[in-house]
């Protein structure tokens, strides 16, 4: 017998099928080592030595392993394709040979980037040994981080406020959220005004635009006030006199090529455009996609690896992929060869292939039945991304339309009208890439005109001045920071998810809309980090250190002076930081204000529900205000209409909190009621400790999801996992909940804790996981797994 260790139950059972009795396969369950969590796990004084421990709750996965290694001929380990899978499988291979478990076995490492019969038979077949510059890359960026984060957060505790971190990654990524914020806030909006005019020829309407004016062109800022448009509108009407003269038409076709197929970056920035998918989401569904859901005989790996910077297709893929466009589509949406794309990253040992079906033949609808909704919409994308991408350009006609106002010879205004149709639909006809932040319509959309010739008049039904502002630059979505983090270099692909994740947790940003924002304690640590640890987070140094550990990948670089080289300067910032910056320095801003009780500074200061105005002489003086734009007075609370609170009766407003809006009474602090502003979803199961009130599906300040009774404060119960209106068998406890695991899927299991009572679920292919289940799942993923 051999054994063969992946990280994944999962992946354990796809992969168990492929390779017969002959193999045993087992999961690690993740990570099985990591350093020990105190200071020292990392020594720079003696050559950065790494203190590793065994993780708990991994031990007794790695005694089975230890066990079944007994009466094995050799040990594969088939972690994956990337250094963070490299590392796992060398921690293994120590652990077990410094406990001499391995003996005088062999020790293969196999790496497949799709779990495909072929694919695993053929890794197995032709297995390697584990890659020691993949293994020092991946304990560089470990060390790196653990110093920065077990040596900055300290600073921060003292400095700032108790329980806040720094990291070498988030930093950075929260300065882009923060300078986002800043260019928003002195953004000045400019006014300006366009001229369009309504026209139509045999009944079919169509918009024109004015360009010029008076012999000059039209900038968007020659019309900037209502006046000056009023007597535009008017100079053109009256020497239109009802027509327009078309004087010129151009025609031309575009040629549009597909989008490459996904990489890491661009599934997570296309899955969170058109489907609403968060990065965790996205990467936790494609997790399962790639390590095999049972379509019928049997669980099969769907896509290949989810990590990965190559945009590359296997030469058999692309020829089942090129059979299946030509009978599907026809001949005629082939280019006449394959397309090829160029991978951007340069380290191209990180994964070998771009993320696409393990087979086209996998059609979406055909397998739908056996998918959960996430896992259809992302593989539905994944699907047809790919297929567009090695098919046929798209061509579009454009036209473009010149129109005078009054004579030719004399005209006062020239205009103009654009239009475009797809002439040849292409890839089209499959996927066309979303886009964010778009402020028009896309130049693929039909926008049809009638059929012009030059010197032929046409209607004119009105002149429209439309007024307008300059708008300021976008906050930032999932899909436009994990565009942002690629392009400066910050993080890898692999690591985004987690960098956003963290953001959150830590509060230094919220989602509002959909969009980040940062909070009052992210705005301070930036500023912080940004004063006394300016170069740890530069963009430039930060995708500098990046590429640098890439080389360690590749072999290019030694790992330990690349550690030294960070080290020691960063070392000598953290001791002047410690014995110069004053408490007050980072967590009071002086502004150009005296203090009107007491003459003092005034300065804005950090308290426990944000940022606030303060005199300086606290606690001599206490006089503190709200913190306003520009000395104004404080905006007046947004009343609630028509809903007095059920406490005495007050006004409700709209308020704001350390944690965002809320609802609360007017009458405070007299009357201390509130309510959140979104409220509750109502699971409708009774609540099974009062009988009155029903189970509310609601979030916790840190944003982790829970339900509790609707007649909260009177009564107190809530669980954490979703409530199912069914009595325990075993206690006959009124409610039973939903509790997903990695290691045992869905699960009915009893909320009382003496019970103890567990069944699986009812396994129902076309039931979906819930939003509580999933987020079980990916809880459970994140501790277990990566």
């Amino acid at each position: 017998m051999n054994l063969v260790v992946v990280e994944s139950p999962a992946k354990a059972k796809t992969i168990k099928k492929y390779l017969g009795p002959e193999f045993e396969v087992v999961a690690s369950y993740g990570h099985v080592r990591d350093l020990v969590p105190k200071e020292g796990a990392v020594d720079p004084e003696h050559g950065f030595e790494m203190k590793y421990q065994i993780i708990d709750r991994n031990e007794k996965h790695v005694q089975t392993i230890a066990k079944k290694l007994k009466t094995a001929k050799a040990l594969y380990l088939a972690t994956d394709p990337d250094r963070e899978g490299e590392a796992i499988s060398w921690h293994l291979y120590e652990l077990l040979h410094k406990r001499q478990q391995i003996g005088e076995r062999p020790v293969y490492r196999v790496v497949f980037n799709e779990i495909t019969k072929r694919a695993v038979q053929e890794a197995v077949a032709n297995p390697r040994a584990l890659s020691q510059d993949l293994v020092n890359a991946q304990q560089a960026r470990r060390a790196l981080d653990y110093l920065v984060g077990f040596n900055l957060s300290p600073l921060l505790w003292k400095k700032v406020r108790r329980g806040l971190s720094a990291g070498r990654v988030q930093s950075p990524a929260l300065r882009l959220i923060v300078e986002r914020e800043q260019e928003i806030e002195v953004f000045e909006r400019r006014e300006y005004w366009t001229i369009e005019a309504d026209s139509a020829k045999a009944g079919k309407p169509f918009v024109a635009r004015l360009t010029e004016f008076a012999g000059e062109r039209i900038e968007q800022f020659s019309i900037t006030d209502g006046a000056r448009a009023a007597a535009v509108e008017q100079a053109l009407t009256q020497a239109a006199a009802g027509r327009l003269t078309v004087l010129a038409v151009e025609r031309k076709q575009r040629k549009r090529n597909p989008a490459p197929p996904f990489i890491t970056s661009t599934l997570q920035q296309e899955a969170a455009r058109k489907l609403g998918f968060t990065a965790q989401r996205t990467m936790r569904t494609a997790q399962q996609l790639y390590e095999g859901i049972d379509i019928g005989g049997g669980s099969v790996g769907l896509i290949t690896y989810m990590r990965t910077d190559s945009v590359n297709v296997a030469q058999e893929a692309l020829s089942e992929l090129r059979e299946f466009i030509a009978d599907r589509y026809g001949a005629d949406s082939l280019p006449a060869t394959a397309r090829i794309f160029k991978t951007k990253s340069k380290n191209a040992q990180e994964a070998h292939e771009a993320i696409r079906p393990t087979s086209v033949r996998y059609l979406p609808e055909a397998i739908r039945a056996q998918l959960t909704k996430d896992q259809f919409r992302l593989y539905e994308l994944v699907w047809k991304r790919t297929v567009a991408c090695q098919m046929a350009h798209a061509l579009i006609d454009q036209v473009a339309v010149d129109f005078s106002a009054g004579p030719p010879d004399h005209q006062i205004g020239k205009l103009r009208a654009t239009g475009s149709t797809i002439a040849a639909p292409g890839f089209i006809r499959v996927y066309l890439e979303g886009r964010d932040d778009a402020t028009g319509a896309d130049d693929d959309e039909e926008r049809m005109l009638p059929e012009l010739t030059v010197g032929e008049p046409v209607d004119l039904l009105l002149i429209r001045p439309e007024q307008h502002f300059t708008e300021p630059p976008p906050r930032y979505s999932e899909a436009s920071l994990v565009k942002a983090l690629e392009e400066f270099g910050i993080g890898r692909p692999s690591t985004y998810a987690a960098i956003i994740s963290t953001l959150q947790e830590r509060e230094y940003v919220v989602l509002d809309k959909k969009r980040f924002i940062p909070t009052d304690v992210g705005r301070v640590v930036n500023r912080f980090l940004t004063e006394h640890f300016t170069s740890y987070v530069d963009y430039d140094f930060t995708a500098r250190l990046e590429d640098e550990l890439d080389a360690v990948s590749r072999g290019e670089e030694d790992w330990i002076p690349l550690l030294e080289q960070f080290w020691r300067p960063f070392k000598d910032r953290i001791d002047h930081t410690q014995e110069h910056v004053q408490r007050s320095d980072v967590t009071q801003e002086r502004i150009d204000e005296a203090c009107p009780k007491c003459g003092g500074q005034l300065a804005k200061r950090l308290g426990r529900n944000g940022l606030f105005i303060g005199c300086t002489n606290y606690p001599a003086c206490d006089y503190t205000r709200d913190l306003v734009a520009d000395g104004a007075e404080p905006e007046a609370p947004e009343i609630v209409p028509d809903r007095p609170c059920p406490k005495c009766g007050s006004e409700l407003a709209i308020k704001r909190g350390r944690y965002g809006k809320f609802i609360g009474c007017t009458n405070y602090p007299t009357c201390k009621y509130i309510e959140p502003i979104e409220k509750p979803e109502d699971t409708g199961v009774t609540c099974p400790q009062c009988g009155k009130g029903t189970l509310q599906k609601k979030k916790s300040r840190r944003g982790k999801v829970f339900y509790s009774c609707s007649t909260y404060p009177t009564c107190d119960y809530a669980v954490w996992n979703e409530p199912i209106a069914e009595p325990c068998p075993n206690c006959g406890w009124p409610v039973l909940t939903l509790k997903v695991t990695k290691s045992k899927g869905a699960q009915k299991v009893c909320p009382q804790k003496d019970c103890g009572y567990s069944a699986p679920a009812a396994e129902n292919p076309h039931t979906e996981v819930t939003e509580a289940a999933a987020a079980a799942a990916e809880r459970v993923a994140a501790a277990g797994h990566r």
